[in-house]
């Protein structure tokens, strides 16, 4: 992602809170931000695997298609 200045940014994620957010809600919206903006970055760099390639990794099932 660009270079962002980090001080506005929290005050954009500090402004959408509702006035009776906790801590704990901010620190939740900080980690969200956090999470998504390194998928981003992780996507754009092709550092991705496929679904199957985790489900063979983990030994987890294909779904089952009559779920889908």
């Amino acid at each position: 992602m660009k270079n962002l200045n980090i001080k506005e940014e929290a005050r954009k994620l500090i402004d959408k809170l509702p006035e009776n957010s906790t801590w704990h809600d901010l620190m939740y919206q900080i980690y969200v931000r956090q999470t998504v903006e390194a998928g981003l970055a992780d996507s754009k760099a092709s550092n991705v695997i496929s679904v199957q390639e985790v489900r063979k990794k983990f030994g987890l099932p294909e779904l089952i298609k009559k779920y889908l």
